[in-house]
């Protein structure tokens, strides 16, 4: 792994530990001989309050690659969430998250899983992932939002 990568990696977990949203999770992983793996990190993300999300915490995947920052990092939901931009095997479709759209080295873990949570409740059906989920977000938005209700009461905090 690069010293660049390593180190930012490093500092954001510090950053993170220092100071992080209420209610949300980011821990790198442990290796087989029980050493940090800053590559891959475990995370939750709250629902939002006030909205059909509220109540959940959804498990994340955060996958880095060798070349982080220059390269976002990969965000899956394990599992897979009913969602317009999330892929049936969980990953992530935003903007920030790709190379060639608004991926910009200085976006924070911190910023990525804030951004995550508010895609959540605000969808880009213009960009779907899952069209079943796109489709019923908007033809019928209280039928998505009761799934959505459904799926947070799923994943509640226990």
């Amino acid at each position: 792994m690069s010293g660049i990568t390593l180190s930012r990696l490093a500092q954001e977990r510090k950053a993170w530990r220092k100071d992080h949203p209420f209610g949300f999770v980011a821990v790198p992983t442990k290796n087989p001989d029980g050493t940090l793996n800053l590559l891959e990190w475990k995370c939750a993300i709250p629902g939002k309050s006030g909205t059909a999300w509220e109540g959940g915490l959804f498990k994340l995947r955060l996958s880095f690659k060798e070349d982080y920052p220059f390269s976002p990092p990969t965000c899956q939901f394990v599992p897979a969430l009913f969602h317009p931009n999330v892929y049936p095997s969980g990953i992530v479709c935003l903007s920030i998250l790709e190379e060639h759209k608004d991926w910009r080295p200085a976006i924070t873990i911190k910023q990525v899983l804030l951004g995550i949570q508010d895609l959540l409740d605000e969808p880009n059906t213009e960009d779907p992932a899952q069209p079943e989920a796109s489709m019923l977000y908007d033809q019928n938005r209280e039928g998505y939002e009761r799934r959505v209700r459904a799926q947070a009461k799923k994943f509640a905090l226990s």
